[in-house]
């Protein structure tokens, strides 16, 4: 571990001293197509020993052992041109006509991806560190896994790129909640870096007994993903859970007319964070019911979530306030939520989880397909004692969560838990921002004796405020 983190330190010290680079962005994006490369190529050389007819999809000449691998090879000028106007030429152009699956993640991984680097020098550096990691090793594989996970979480502080990044505490407890089983359908529509598709990993694995278990859990552990940059670095993140062939979708969720989904697409399990105050691009909206049609995102999302999951499926996913509350398409988006859910249990965070990238507040929503909503439960997590706020340095914690799974399983009203009844929010017109009744004071609490009681009191206090005021001016 402790060398694998040096080979990472020194790869940051050489691209910081590279003019191409701008930022943690676009060194995470080198980082990641180069890491990509390597790995793919180091598990072609494992597949090629395993089968006798196994070919790689990736032309002889652009395989990482032909021209990365000597440490003595082509640098400079030479190297700069080479993967400037050959290698990502090749690979953006491989030939995918045969529906080779490894061959289509190639294309799509360096189709919308770039070298940002002008020294060949520093790509020869960068290289010749990355060459030092054996990622055909399951040791060396999981230290990088765990490093690569901090990399990631970098994302979240980098300008755009945060909206990418999910806080493990947030992915780690909706899929403890959520508790994926073996041989279920497990969807994440926006999966950004893969950080649900690895905590559902990471939960299956411990379930499997067999080799064809473990195959089962790389079909059935699904995301989708529509800009580049994310899509590489989750293709990489599952890559180092061992995961062979991820099953990532480079597309645009909201691509496709609902009616065109059919049973066989139905998912048991979704875990998502998805993009909201997002605008929607190329008329998408246009795939949905007139009555749903909206350019917000988050909406179109839920819908589509909704319309995804099976009979009895469950989901755990986040979403911001203004989606909880709001007229029009939102409060019908809402209705049909309650009406075909079990929108059971609503987490209300504090605004600051997704800083700096996003300071709304934002809500976990856990429901389940197939009845309607009866009650809703609200818990409100607070801010650990003595913190105002999370930061990059203080961030949201797995373990600030060990109440709520306590109290999840014998719920009751207390000052940071409350259950509102169906009927209740309907005659709000659906409205979902239901506050902590506990911190709201209201006047009918109060019979008309109290307040009688109180207005006397203070007249009481006023006419002896009054005739120490005259005493004064005597």
């Amino acid at each position: 571990m402790n060398n694998i983190s040096g080979v990472i330190s020194s790869i940051r010290q050489i691209m910081w001293q590279d003019n191409g680079l701008n930022g943690d962005a676009q060194r995470v994006e080198q980082l990641g197509w180069m890491l990509f490369l390597k790995i793919f190529c180091d598990k072609d050389k494992e597949l090629q020993l395993l089968s006798d007819g196994y070919i790689s999809p990736i032309p002889e000449q652009y395989h990482w052992d032909n021209w990365a691998a000597n440490d003595e090879g082509i640098t400079g000028e030479e190297l700069q041109e080479f993967v400037d106007r050959q290698l990502f030429t090749a690979l953006r152009n491989i030939d995918i006509s045969t529906g080779n699956k490894r061959s289509i993640l190639v294309r799509e991984v360096f189709d919308g991806n770039n070298n940002y680097m002008k020294s060949g020098t520093n790509i020869r550096k960068v290289l010749n560190k990355l060459n030092e990691i054996d990622f055909n090793k399951a040791k060396d594989r999981h230290a990088f896994g765990d490093i690569y996970e901090s990399i990631l979480k970098e994302l979240q502080s980098a300008g755009k790129s945060g909206e990418f990044y999910t806080p493990r505490a947030i992915t780690q407890f909706i899929t403890d909640i959520i508790d994926p089983k073996l041989g279920e359908k497990i969807l994440d529509p926006a999966c950004g870096t893969a950080g649900y598709l690895t905590c559902a990993i990471e939960h299956l694995t411990k379930q499997v007994n067999n080799v064809e278990e473990r195959n089962q859990i790389q079909e059935n552990v699904i995301g989708w993903e529509y800009k580049p940059l994310p899509y590489l670095l989750a293709t990489t993140n599952l890559i180092l859970h061992d995961i062979e062939l991820p099953n990532i979708t480079y597309r645009d969720s909201l691509d496709r007319p609902l009616s065109e989904y059919k049973e066989k697409d139905r998912i048991n399990v979704i875990l998502a964070n998805p993009p909201f105050g997002g605008i929607v691009a190329n008329n998408n909206e246009n795939n949905f019911p007139q009555n749903f049609r909206t350019k917000e995102s988050a909406d179109l999302f839920l819908i589509l979530m909704i319309h995804l999951l099976k009979q009895n499926g469950r989901a755990g996913i986040v979403l911001p306030d203004g989606s909880l509350t709001g007229d029009g398409v939102k409060q019908r988006v809402r209705k049909k939520l309650l009406e075909e859910c079990n929108l059971h249990t609503i987490i209300r965070l504090p605004n600051s989880v997704f800083q700096p990238y996003a300071t709304v507040a934002t809500n976990l929503l856990f429901f389940d397909k197939g009845t309607p909503t009866k009650e809703v439960w609200y818990y409100e997590h607070r801010l650990p004692e003595g913190q105002k706020s999370y930061s990059k340095t203080k961030a949201i914690q797995i373990k600030e969560f060990d109440p709520i799974k306590t109290w999840w399983s014998n719920r009751e009203e207390n000052e940071i838990a409350w259950k509102v009844n169906v009927r209740t929010i309907i005659e709000r017109n659906y409205d979902l921002d239901i506050k902590n009744p506990t911190k709201v004071k209201e006047s009918h609490n109060y019979g008309s004796d109290e307040l009688i009681e109180m207005l006397n009191h203070s007249f009481e206090k006023s006419n002896a405020l009054l005739k120490v005021l005259r005493e004064v001016v005597k």
